[in-house]
């Protein structure tokens, strides 16, 4: 497949479409890479704050191959007393780094809603650009959820991640977020740590300002992903 004359055609798509959302609640979240480490391992730990309501996502992952690289999640809120949700997440690097002028990735998600027979099936387009010390990233993902309890609906969401390499310690970045029920726009920094034979760790915070009156005023992400 000749990646480079499908880009155009793509981020024409990505600026276009109007209806998008992330399963009836935010769209703002994790902002994916298209790559994938060979003999990687991961443990993630996510979080998502807004309105005084929190949810948290703690992941295990690893590396099948030098293209593949899947991970599952524990999903819980802070008004639940329990377990909300299990997801399996898998991630497929198209394009070797550097090959074309974007490289290219596809993310699939499955998540099982842990109180009722309710399902999401979620695949993302994931690209990355670099110009010098900047860097694109942007996530186009298509969500299909369905169930007992929940209305079955095809939805989309945009994620934008245009970030600046100061130091390997220090990179801030802006995001910018759109969804049926999210408009948001705001700054985030992130940093790498490294220690030896191959560990890292990797962390995210930032504070995104919702830009309509369906979004809330501001949303805090966290992250932090330890690497081995």
């Amino acid at each position: 497949m000749n990646f480079i004359k499908l880009k155009l055609p793509i981020l024409a798509l990505l600026f276009s479409l109007h209806s998008l959302c992330f399963a009836d609640s935010t769209a703002i979240d994790k902002v994916y890479h298209p790559y994938v480490q060979p003999l990687e391992r991961e443990i993630e730990l996510r979080m998502i704050s807004a309105d005084d309501e929190q949810q948290y996502r703690l992941g295990l992952g690893r590396s099948l191959s030098d293209r593949l690289f899947v991970e599952g999640y524990l999903i819980a809120s802070n008004n639940e007393s329990s377990l909300d949700a299990f997801e399996l997440e898998a991630k497929y690097q198209l394009t070797e780094q550097g090959e074309y002028a974007a490289d290219w990735g596809v993310l699939v998600e499955l998540e099982k809603d842990r109180h009722g027979d309710n399902w999401e099936l979620a695949t993302a387009l994931l690209m990355e650009k670099e110009w010098g010390r900047w860097v694109n990233a942007t996530n186009l993902k298509l969500i299909y959820e369905w169930g007992d309890d929940i209305k079955a609906e095809l939805e989309s969401a945009l994620a934008v991640q245009m970030r600046y390499r100061y130091s390997r310690l220090f990179e801030p970045a802006l995001e910018l977020y759109s969804g049926q029920n999210t408009r948001a726009l705001g700054p985030v920094i992130m940093g790498d740590v490294r220690f030896d034979a191959g560990k890292k760790l990797h962390w995210e915070s930032g504070v995104i300002f919702g830009l309509d009156s369906k979004t809330p005023n501001s949303t805090w992400r966290f992250l932090t992903e330890f690497e081995f």
